[in-house]
């Protein structure tokens, strides 16, 4: 513990300086190429040429940190910061290079006066570092060139971590975001015993790029009303003098720290188990807080003028008031001759890894532990042959799932995220290990929901939950996100960040690796009875298609026994994003344990016993993805193998579809030798797709056979039975015999009547189902038997 403990006129005074300090090295990461202490005059030469970046929240966040500092000094606390306002990393740079966390991290920027200038050269310069809280910035755990996310992240972050606190800085701006607007609502769901605290400080400098904030230009009763009504005690620190700031920062800072310790106490030791009214702080502040006032007749701090660059440098007056404004600082007094922040001031920042710069839950891999797994083959369905046994994929690894939270209890480590889904996904059998995390009112009729629950399912935002697993993996832990295929598009964004920010910390040796984002999407587009044409929408698949190969996997496995497989498998990885689509429907069963695993081992193979080319060409290649798409595959060879019997089929099934593209593509992708050996060079594919056809030519668009043709989802079907969902997308076994019939011109007429009853099938189909209400008997009752 430091004797920094009392608030007294000196320290705040030493604060000050330390928050000239921090504002200096902003700045000058903004303005400067060379002369980095200004220990001679201001030149052209000394300034880049194109100004790049963000000011107006970087003085009132260096200030916020500064504070923070000490309180982490005072009560020994284990805290790290989440930006919220992003632009404006370099103030996070700034903070992390006086501590020496960042030097640490880059030895090349030392803290002397060529680190400094080599430190303000990098900051939004190519080859250098983002302007925003990025993730090559130690202590950052939330991707700063989007706003939303931070009180999500900062909620997951503390989730299992009860001595952690995350102070999470929210921009007004940011604060008017979907995702940022929702998560107000995450303290209902924080256990005071067994989860850490969140720290929310509403950063009000009162506006966006170029329009005032809503939160500011409210009244103080209805502010506070807000937060009242969203379940949180709000502070107010508001002003501009900064020495009356201090102050009412340290003496605030020091009330909520304390009221979060009362409140962990009372309820880890006093037993109480009413949730809790946590604190928070309205931080208001003006923006661009000490630098320029005017520049060229315009007014700039506290306005939104400030929000990005003060002054452009267009004008040859700009080089007088850039070098007023940062000597305004008296960096002379700050650092010492070498370069380094004077010890003094050094003093106020924390040491070792309780600087937020260095803590390890900023870098989670250093905290991550492997999962206890049972074996997933105990798990397994026994198929004694193909499609001899029906079961329903999800029900089955729900039980798998069941048995990891039991062998990590203590570890406590592991979460399901999702919204309001897991039942409808078929993953009920959690409930026997754990419960849904709810810390709001109860009563007796409610079901499945405890104060420690582990199944983040009770809030209806897939933002919410998204938010809080990416804040949980990005500390060390474990979980999955289960949603319907068609809702995950809504954190297609959040998916993006995520991905982008695994794809840069791959390249940071001192970015330890984090346990991968996985995805399970069921309820997915094939089987949409009730809901019809708004749950039909595979097209996350393309999205996440799109992003680097060394980040991105897909798997769509067609039973219960390749999904256990391929769940184990993502389950286990790390620093990847895994989607696994799946089925929650009834459905016949294809391979054994044994078969599962060597064919997702190998994510493509040819289905032997549903193939009759053995020992010769084919004369048609028929490809299948996903669930549906095989059974309506499997049913098309029936048909050939009954009334063509001469055709020579080759079935192949795709589980990771990655394996499409050349291996030059994706590291999961066949060669061209590879491919050509299962596709051929020429022969006529058939490929039933789960997704939108244009995927698979995409993926398929470099390889030698050009002769493909791809069905999928079109967009078609609203309300209406499964088969004819696939009927009218063309997907469907009828569809799929008379295609192949198409591309066999060596048939002749051979099999005209085979496509003329084909035709027949799809008429008596249309009239069935509109009088019935039912699909076709031959279609519900269809079994393997070939």
């Amino acid at each position: 513990m430091s004797d920094v403990t009392t608030i007294t006129p000196e320290l705040l005074d030493k604060m000050n300086r330390y928050w000239d300090a921090v504002n200096y090295l902003s700045a000058g990461q903004l303005y400067l190429l060379d002369n980095p202490l200004l220990r001679e005059p201001l030149k052209k030469e000394h300034i880049k040429k194109k100004i790049v970046g963000h000011w107006g929240t970087v003085p009132g966040q260096n200030f916020i940190y500064v504070h923070l500092n000490r309180v982490i000094k005072k009560y020994d606390l284990d805290m790290i910061y989440i930006s919220g306002p992003g632009h404006g990393g370099n103030f996070m740079v700034a903070n992390t290079y006086v501590e020496g966390s960042y030097s640490e991290v880059y030895p090349n920027i030392s803290r002397d006066v060529e680190g400094m200038r080599k430190l303000f050269k990098q900051f939004s310069f190519p080859g250098g570092i983002s302007s925003h809280v990025a993730p090559e910035t130690p202590g950052s755990i939330n991707e700063g060139g989007e706003l939303g996310y931070s009180l999500a992240h900062s909620f997951g972050s503390v989730f299992d971590n009860p001595d952690l606190i995350t102070a999470c800085v929210v921009g007004d701006g940011e604060a008017e975001t979907g995702p940022l607007a929702t998560a107000w609502h995450s303290n209902k769901f924080l256990n005071p015993v067994t989860d850490g605290a969140v720290l929310p400080i509403l950063h009000l400098n009162g506006y966006k790029i170029s329009n005032p904030t809503v939160f500011s230009r409210i009244t103080h009763e209805e502010l506070e009303s807000f937060f009242r009504g969203c379940g949180w005690k709000p502070y107010f620190v508001e002003g501009s003098d900064p020495m009356e700031m201090h102050r009412k920062m340290a003496e605030t800072l020091d009330t909520v720290i304390e009221e979060i310790k009362t409140i962990q106490k009372d309820a880890r030791v006093g037993g109480k188990t009413e949730r809790p009214i946590w604190p928070m702080i309205v931080f208001r502040s003006p923006k661009g807080w000490t630098g320029p006032k005017w520049v060229d007749g315009n007014e700039i701090e506290g306005t939104f003028r400030a929000h990005q660059v003060p002054m452009d440098m267009s004008q040859p007056e700009h080089m007088a008031q850039l070098e007023e404004w940062l000597k305004s600082y008296h960096p002379e007094k700050l650092f010492d001759e070498s370069g380094r922040l004077i010890p003094e001031l050094e003093e106020l920042a924390p040491t070792g890894i309780r600087r937020m710069g260095a803590n390890p839950h900023a870098n989670g891999g250093l905290l991550l532990r492997d999962l206890r797994l049972p074996d997933f083959r105990d798990y397994g369905i026994e198929v004694p042959a193909p499609g001899a046994t029906e079961a329903q994929d999800m029900i089955e690894l729900g039980g798998f799932v069941r048995d990891i939270f039991k062998l990590n209890a203590e570890s406590r480590n592991f979460r399901i995220f999702g919204p309001d889904e897991t039942m409808s996904n078929r993953l009920g059998k959690v409930f026997e290990a754990t419960k849904r995390d709810w810390n709001a009112d109860m009563k007796d009729n409610d079901e499945f929901l405890a104060t420690d629950g582990r199944v983040m399912d009770s809030y209806l935002s897939e933002h919410m939950c998204e938010g809080w697993l990416e804040g949980y993996l990005l500390t060390g832990r474990h979980g999955f996100f289960a949603s319907y295929e068609a809702f995950i598009r809504i954190v297609d964004s959040m998916f993006s960040q995520h991905a982008k920010w695994l794809k840069v910390t791959s390249e940071l040796p001192w970015r330890q690796k984090i346990a991968s984002l996985n995805y399970i999407l069921s309820s997915n587009v094939w089987q949409q009875d009730h809901n019809g044409f708004t749950h039909q929408d595979p097209g996350f698949l393309d999205h996440v298609a799109n992003k680097k190969a060394d980040v991105v996997r897909m798997y769509l496995p067609p039973d219960t026994n390749c999904l256990l497989s391929v769940f184990d498998h993502c389950i286990r990885s790390k620093n990847y994003v895994n989607v696994m689509v799946t089925s929650k429907h009834p459905r016949q069963q294809w391979l054994t344990m044994e078969q599962a695993v060597k064919h997702c081992t190998q994510g493509i193979g040819i289905w032997e016993w549903a193939s009759n080319d053995q020992g010769q060409e084919p004369d048609v290649v028929l490809a299948c993805c996903g669930d549906t798409p095989t059974l309506e595959a499997l049913a098309a060879v029936t048909i050939m193998r009954k009334n063509m019997p001469n055709v020579k089929i080759r079935f192949i099934n795709v589980v990771d579809l990655f394996k499409l593209q050349p291996k030059s593509k994706h590291p999961h992708g066949l060669s061209d030798a590879e491919f050509d050996a299962l596709f051929t060079k020429d022969k006529p594919i058939i490929f039933a797709f789960h997704g939108y056809p244009t995927l698979i030519h995409e993926l398929l668009y470099h390889r030698n056979n050009r002769n493909l043709y791809v069905c999928g989802y079109n967009e078609e079907g609203t309300i209406t039975t499964p088969f004819d969902m696939r009927v009218q997308n063309e997907i469907d076994r009828f569809h799929l015999v008379m295609e192949m019939l198409k591309r066999l011109p060596q048939l002749g007429n051979t099999g005209s009547y085979l496509y003329q009853m084909m035709q027949d099938k799809l008429v008596e189909h249309k009239q069935y189902i509109h009088e019935v209400g039912l699909d076709l008997p031959e279609v519900r009752n269809w079994k393997w038997d070939v």
